[in-house]
């Protein structure tokens, strides 16, 4: 799909990236990584046609459409939000008008050698494919899914877009993306604004959806979930992994652990010589040997070592000062706002020690029970009680707006480390990349990402027993969300994070608080645990909705055990299941049978004669079709008999 060759970027002398070269392929979902600075977001803007390289060569095909969604854009606030994802739909006209075009071509001139041809050809099929895919869809009701799927209720498309937040402007310019199907998919933190749910949506989308896919992102999960090629920049080389994230993470420890080897081995080899040089550099017997030895220390290619991702930081917060045994109690807690009900009757405790997350969908009521909690909101009704010397620590986007701007970024932190942590600031500021020259900067001229990652390293070094952290990790790279997951770990108070990143939360949390539809329902155990829990009833609840009206009543709904199933009624489950797996394997066997006729069908078409009979793709149009139809028919039938095992 696209060929990259040589590319370099230069800023000033500096080279940001150097003659990288790599092809992105059909199909390929692949995950773009590396730290802040090492240039991912400058390649996506390359590859999106909106940067140009300092030299080097990138190539698209004709007619391939490329969709870019940047972390942060300038937004239009003039229609409704069903207005403006509509005007996704306005590529239609465009490929439609490239398939005119195309078939006047072909009628006009019949002198084209069998190559230029058979790439026309090509071009027209991968263009009738489109259309044949938007034709197949209703245009509203595409829509109006993925603007659900992105976390948006029915009431809201009808809404101006200016009534909205940045990040929920950010999911409209996502839903009108998607909406798009550009061949090639470049999305630089698409996850930053959604909850879990909108993230699972997204990621059912892109697993079911035909694009390429080029994504930078922080959230493990999602990149796990979604990729299955990792593109690492480091020191502005490339390195290529034809694997996912949790795969690519060990080849990688072990290529650098390769690497230093080397590094060591060729420092060694440097001082020898250089060692060499200075003994005889003034013995007229040594001189040849000493000329000998210049010219190789001149060429030597260096081998660089990223220092700062040589070792792992372990930071830890100072001791919490002791509360009492229930930091947080809650008894009918109700808040409205006008007729708007955010949450009623919230009954809960948080117990010292514990670690809790709040989880749910955007607007239902997190932030607003973390404001309650900190006294920022009273009025509410019920009863909301904080503990014996409970001492607050707040983190928030907001937070950093409360920085001293005339301070350096070193002195913000100097200001309240205390003890034996002050030997350490430069570690502290290097893990949460503000190393070398960037600890000197003013806070006044940092971004809003970097006061951020402030703000929290600056909250970590109070003495606090009850740390409130609403989306600590929007503005951190992996390797400081990891040091930033240790210390939250390791800390002896109380926690409650408010967060859409599963990996994040795994193992940090041991209790999810689950905010919607006006409820706020406690879940003991992890968050994957939970999600797991929420995966079942979502199943559960489909089943219900579409048995049959006389269809007995449900052991779960009843309330009767699963050990108490009648004979009969275990064999009924078997014998559902043995139809199930059934089925499923009836569609493998078709999928198998349409990949392989594909296949032959495509051998054919690469031969002269081939590429000249136009029938043939029409025919494999059709294979297409039916292969796509019958790979969703598979994934129906495979969820189906997941659902009918747990049941069982």
């Amino acid at each position: 799909m696209i060929s990259i060759e040589g590319l370099t970027v230069e800023f000033g002398g500096f080279t940001l990236l150097d003659h990288l070269s790599f092809v992105v392929n059909k199909k390929d979902r692949i995950a773009l990584v590396g730290k802040n600075g090492a240039g991912k977001s400058t390649l996506l803007k390359i590859l999106a046609g909106l940067q140009q390289p300092t030299s080097g060569v990138v190539s698209v095909p004709r007619d391939t459409t490329i969709g870019y969604l940047p972390q942060q854009m300038q937004l239009e606030d003039k229609r409704t939000v069903r207005q403006e994802a509509e005007l996704a739909f306005a590529h239609i006209h465009e490929t439609e008008a490239a398939v005119e075009r195309l078939n006047r071509e072909l009628a006009e001139r019949s002198d084209y050698d069998s190559e230029t041809y058979h790439t026309l050809i090509e071009r027209m099929t991968t263009l009738s494919e489109r259309l044949q895919l938007i034709g197949a869809t209703s245009y509203q009701a595409e829509l109006e899914r993925t603007l659900l799927g992105l976390g948006f209720a029915r009431d809201d498309f009808d809404r101006p877009t200016a009534e909205f937040s940045g990040g929920w402007r950010m999911r409209i310019e996502l839903a009108k993306l998607l909406l798009r199907r550009p061949d090639v998919l470049l999305l630089d933190e698409p996850t930053n604004h959604l909850d879990i749910e909108s993230i699972q949506w997204l990621e059912h989308f892109m697993a079911t959806s035909s694009n390429v896919v080029v994504l930078v992102s922080h959230d493990r999960a999602f990149i796990n979930n979604t990729t299955r090629r990792t593109l690492e920049i480091e020191l502005g080389h490339i390195y290529d992994y034809k694997v996912k994230y949790d795969e690519y993470v060990q080849l990688r420890r072990e290529r650098r652990e390769q690497q230093q080897r080397a590094y060591e081995n060729q420092q060694k080899m440097l001082a020898d010589t250089e060692a060499f040089i200075e003994r005889f550099r003034y013995k007229a017997t040594k001189a040849v040997q000493v000329q000998s030895r210049i010219k190789q220390l001149a060429r030597v290619e260096r081998i660089e070592v990223d220092a700062e991702d040589t070792a792992m930081l372990h930071l830890r917060f100072p001791p919490a000062p002791r509360s009492g045994s229930y930091p947080v109690i809650a008894e009918h807690l109700t808040k409205r706002y006008g007729d708007h009900l955010v949450f009623s009757d919230a009954t809960f405790t948080i117990h010292r020690g514990d670690k809790v997350a709040f989880v749910g969908k955007n607007g239902e009521g997190k932030s607003t029970l973390v404001k309650c909690i900190m006294g920022e909101i009273a009025d509410y009704s019920g009863t909301l009680r904080l503990g014996h010397n409970v001492r607050i620590g707040y983190f928030a986007q907001n937070q950093a707006q409360l920085l001293d701007e005339t301070k350096t970024v070193f002195e913000t932190i100097d200001y309240v480390a205390t003890g034996d942590i002050r030997t350490k600031i430069r570690d502290i500021l290097g893990a949460f990349m503000f190393g070398g020259e960037a600890s000197d900067k003013k806070v006044g001229v940092l971004s809003g990402g970097e006061r951020s990652r402030l703000a929290m390293i600056r909250l970590l070094l109070e003495p606090v027993n009850l740390l409130i952290l609403d989306e600590p990790t929007n503005h951190l790279d992996m390797r400081s969300k990891d040091v930033l997951k240790e210390a939250l770990s390791d800390f002896d108070g109380t926690l409650i994070v408010v967060s859409h990143d599963r990996e994040f939360l795994d193992g940090l949390v041991d209790k999810v608080y689950e905010f919607g539809g006006g409820r706020v329902r406690e879940h003991l155990g992890g968050i994957y645990d939970f999600l797991e829990r929420k995966r079942i009833e979502n199943l559960r609840e489909l089943e219900r909705r579409t048995a049959a009206p006389t269809q007995s009543v449900s052991v779960e709904e009843s309330g009767a055990p699963s050990s108490k199933r009648s004979y009969e009624e275990q064999k009924e489950q078997a014998r559902k299941i043995r139809r199930l797996e059934k089925a499923v394997a009836d569609v493998e066997r078709e999928i198998s049978d349409l990949e392989r006729r594909s296949a032959e069908l495509e051998a054919q078409m690469n031969t002269p004669e081939g590429a000249a009979d136009t029938s043939l793709f029409a025919t494999h149009n059709d294979l297409q079709k039916a292969l796509s139809d019958a790979m969703d028919r598979w994934s129906e039938a495979s969820e189906t008999l997941d659902a009918a095992k747990k049941e069982s």
